[in-house]
């Protein structure tokens, strides 16, 4: 990004100008003055500790692009940053198996920021397995659930309303990407699915934000299921790896996937 090789001051101006403000309307966000915003975008004045996150949040920076604004300022990163994997996340993953046995038999999986599957209870593997056709689309998919919805061998050809399902996710990744576009974030997830395409572009009568229910129709030969999928975060503002978490979860539109969802757990436990 041109902003790196320009210092703090590059990347404020250009988190500004991606953010349409006008360096007198990011000082008032911020309070402080604009010559000393000036000084800061120009490289004539250093900014403080203080001064970088008050911009970066003034600016709805990610936190993850918060700590490259305090490395390029010469600070040490805030937000700490684990391997999900690591012993000390082990409390939180235990929580989130928690989270996703209680939402049994209905499918609920943990993702990443790239929407990397990290955990998956058992009723979204049985969907993905009856509705992909392939049990290793999420293996060839590098565990990616974005690829392994839109990968031409993917779950995309079980979904009814694909149209309406790619329109309304995509979206959601244009924003993200719009909200963080670092060369190693949802920016190039999207141009990676794009390559598939092409995919619906932006609607007409798409909503500024997300939308927080997406329907989703599946079908295979006679078997049709029916779920809306809601996605939520959590985590802290002070722990990267938790703060970047999602939760996807399912539930049912209608009696005939909830008994579909019961008989298939009652089918796969033991006797």
């Amino acid at each position: 990004m041109q902003g790196d090789r320009d210092g703090v001051g590059g990347l404020v101006r250009q988190w500004r100008q991606l953010r349409g403000l006008s360096q007198l309307a990011l000082a008032d966000r911020a309070e402080v003055s604009t010559r000393h915003l000036s000084f800061v975008e120009t490289g004539k004045s250093s900014p403080s500790r203080e001064m970088v996150l008050v911009l970066a949040s003034a600016l709805e920076v990610p936190l993850r692009e918060r700590n490259r604004w305090l490395l390029a300022a010469g600070f040490a990163p805030v937000y700490r940053e684990r391997d999900f994997a690591a012993p000390e996340m082990g409390e939180l993953r235990r929580v989130l198996e928690l989270v996703l046995a209680q939402h049994e038999p209905f499918p609920a999986l943990v993702v990443d920021r790239r929407w990397q599957v990290l955990m998956a209870n058992r009723g979204a593997m049985r969907v993905l397995l009856t509705f992909a056709g392939d049990a290793d689309v999420l293996a060839k998919s590098h565990g990616n659930g974005m690829h392994a919805i839109f990968r031409p061998d993917g779950l995309r050809h079980a979904i009814v309303n694909w149209q309406e399902v790619a329109s309304t996710v995509l979206h959601r990744l244009r924003r993200e990407a719009f909200d963080d576009p670092s060369p190693d974030g949802v920016a190039a997830l999207l141009a990676e699915l794009e390559r598939y395409g092409p995919w619906p572009g932006p609607r007409d009568d798409d909503p500024d934000e997300p939308r927080l229910l997406i329907p989703v129709h599946l079908r295979r030969g006679s078997l049709e299921l029916r779920f809306v999928t809601t996605i939520a975060s959590m985590g802290t503002p002070v722990d990267l790896t938790a703060h970047e978490l999602r939760i996807e979860t399912y539930y049912p539109l209608d009696e005939q996937t909830r008994a579909w969802a019961h008989a298939a757990t009652s089918l796969a436990s033991p006797s």
